[in-house]
């Protein structure tokens, strides 16, 4: 057999298993988280239309009201409708942790396909820094940088997106190295194909499963991250809404026993992370099974 026809051959298995993998299914529990996220999402991107009050809007009158036809979940401490700025409130509980998981895993799959392509001393460099920011912890990165840039969400992002860097470039990398041994990659290099070529259109294909699954997993990571810097008050700001912040400002209706804003919140964070970490877990195994 020739080694155009090895190529081709294992190239198709390969393309193979690639579309066995986006056309298999993840269980009922993975369609469970599916069909939660979706519900999110659209709430976030319809938040005017479903919201049926300004959320922003203050009516120190009617502070902790309870449910009513007026307010269908009461009012928070200042006479906020609690149904509007939890509806408002999940876009910047999706929007933060979006774009974390876009520059982490855009830079880190970049990172560990050149790690992994170059090797040598290149590679021994990108390990050791990996392993350097890795041992740092994320959050406490993220309370330096509002710390020294200030409050707010830009600051939480882009340092919460290079804590997260290496965990996606360890992950890409051991994937990766793997893909780079096998024998079709020298048979490639064999016919003159140029390295990038190569990196592009058959090791980051290959790899791509493990890149989304771990994408997933990192969303809800980020998502409870930022959460809590809104909760301490260094993420977002108010009088924009956000679940995080709710749970911070809420917790003196707790006090006042009127505890529905913050459980409100904290819920809807529950449930979130619980149905992207159970959409990751799903991912992670079908790719574990193709590879």
């Amino acid at each position: 057999m020739s080694a155009t026809a090895a190529v081709r051959r294992i190239g198709a298995r390969k393309a193979g298993r690639r579309t066995t993998l986006r056309t298999s299914g993840i269980g009922m529990s993975g369609w469970v988280a599916v069909t939660l996220l979706g519900l999110v999402v659209c709430c976030a991107l319809l938040a005017p239309l479903l919201s049926p009050h300004d959320p922003n809007t203050v009516d120190l009158s009617g502070a902790y009201q309870s449910s009513s036809g007026t307010h269908l979940l009461g009012t928070d401490a200042s006479g906020r409708d609690l149904l509007a700025r939890l509806v408002h409130g999940s876009r910047t509980a999706l929007v933060g942790p979006f774009l974390v998981v876009v520059i982490s895993t855009l830079l880190g799959t970049v990172l560990a396909l050149a790690a992994v392509w170059f090797g040598g001393w290149f590679d021994q460099m990108v390990v050791r820094v990996v392993d350097a920011v890795f041992a740092f912890p994320g959050l406490l990165l993220a309370i330096l940088a509002t710390a020294l840039f200030g409050s707010g969400l830009p600051a939480a992002v882009v340092a919460l997106s290079i804590a997260y860097i290496p965990y996606i470039a360890r992950i890409v990398r051991s994937a990766a190295l793997r893909e780079r041994n096998l024998p079709y990659i020298a048979a490639l290099q064999v016919q003159g194909v140029h390295g990038m070529r190569i990196a592009l259109r058959h090791i980051l294909p290959n790899v791509g499963g493990l890149i989304v699954a771990n994408a997933t997993l990192a969303f809800g990571f980020a998502l409870m991250d930022l959460a809590g810097l809104s909760f301490i008050g260094l993420g977002v700001q108010p009088p924009t809404s956000d679940w995080g912040a709710m749970v911070g400002t809420g917790m003196a209706g707790v006090l006042q026993q009127h505890p529905q804003e913050a459980l409100y919140a904290s819920a809807l964070i529950v449930i979130t992370v619980g149905a992207v970490n159970m959409l990751g877990d799903r991912l992670t195994e079908r790719w574990e099974a193709r590879s």
